[in-house]
């Protein structure tokens, strides 16, 4: 198996990423949030006024970490992304919405209101690999949907 069906592999069976941002001042916040792949883009929804949304705002830069965090100790593999982060805009929204839809049934009838649509397009993307000894990131390249 290679790193990066290592790394769709883990990305398909979590259904959470841990998004790290930061306020303009470089203050750092750390969410958990649920999220639709696509690719090199993991779609989310969120409040406008949440402090992770807020962060997005004013400095669109974040880090991500997808992994399982019920595996043994000494058993953990995990997907890390650098990536640049927005609110869908108007233009992409009913296409980005099909694609976040499409994961689970629940989300079939979700429609923006409170809750609007984001974006994270990774730049740059690594999978932790545990093979007995320790820990090595090996860096990877996710392809991007058509």
């Amino acid at each position: 198996m290679t790193p990066e069906d290592t790394a769709r592999r883990i990305i398909a069976a979590n259904n959470y990423l841990t998004l790290a941002t930061a306020d303009g001042d470089g203050h750092p916040w750390v969410s958990p949030v649920y999220f639709t792949p696509d690719g090199t883009d993991f779609y989310w929804v969120s409040r406008p006024s949440s402090r992770h949304s807020a962060n997005l705002a004013e400095r669109p830069e974040v880090a991500i970490v997808i992994f399982d965090s019920q595996v043994p100790l000494n058993s953990g593999e995990a997907v890390y992304l650098t990536a640049h982060a927005e609110q869908v805009g108007e233009p992409e929204l009913a296409r980005c919405l099909q694609v976040f839809r499409s994961r689970l049934p629940e989300l079939a009838a979700f429609e923006p209101g409170e809750l609007r649509l984001y974006r994270a397009r990774a730049t740059e993307a690594s999978v932790l690999v545990n093979d007995g000894g320790p820990d090595i990131r090996v860096p990877i390249t996710l392809r991007a949907t058509t």
